[in-house]
């Protein structure tokens, strides 16, 4: 009788101790499909930046009244703000006469700080009226192109005055039609068919 007891009490003592280490394991797992693992990848998609635009302009920029380039005709971009942008057929969807900015500045957000930014517009520097701001000017941005840049301190690095695109565009790399892309210059557009492919690789903002 008693060895039957010894028996039973180990039995029961190992069934325990499975159980233990069952109850364990799965903790852990549930750890590690946590919130916070789940989101690292989130995390790292949101470094990227969707160049689609709602189409809204900022309150008082003007159309330009005779822009090289009409709204609905087709041009190809030769700038490379963006991989994939240059030699880019675009679409014009809309022309404004303005100041246009390159801008330095630390994201609102944290991170490296972003260097000669392409392009904000006069309507997008807070307070600016009709002030025209030179090399080395600094400026608080009112512009949302970027997560971060909404409010972010910037110091001027060119500034002129010239016509703006807002463009529709297929990237050359694939991927998604960028949609109403706030701003490419005068410059920035031919429509002789060809582009210069130097610098086609990674993004410059």
């Amino acid at each position: 009788m008693k060895k039957k007891w010894i028996i039973l009490s180990l039995s029961l003592l190992v069934v325990l101790a499975l159980s233990g280490c069952g109850k364990s394991t799965n903790n852990g797992d549930s750890a590690n499909r946590g919130p916070n693992n789940g989101n690292a990848m989130s995390g790292s998609d949101m470094k990227g930046m969707d160049h689609s635009g709602s189409g809204k302009v900022p309150a008082g920029l003007k159309a330009a009244p005779k822009p090289t380039f009409k709204v609905g005709s087709q041009a190809t971009i030769k700038a490379d703000h963006m991989a994939g942008m240059n030699g880019a057929k675009a679409t014009i969807v809309g022309a404004y006469s303005t100041i246009v900015y390159a801008v330095s500045y630390t994201p609102t957000i944290g991170g490296e700080r972003v260097t000669n930014h392409k392009w904000v517009i006069q309507e997008e520097l807070k307070d600016a009226g009709n002030k025209t701001f030179k090399l080395g000017d600094e400026v608080v941005l009112q512009a949302d192109h970027m997560k971060g840049m909404d409010g972010a301190k910037a110091t001027i690095d060119s500034a002129e005055q010239t016509t703006v695109y807002m463009v529709d565009y297929m990237p050359t790399t694939g991927g998604q039609m960028v949609k109403n892309h706030q701003w490419v210059t005068e410059s920035e557009l031919t429509n002789s068919g060809t582009a210069s492919s130097d610098n086609m690789g990674g993004m410059k903002h």
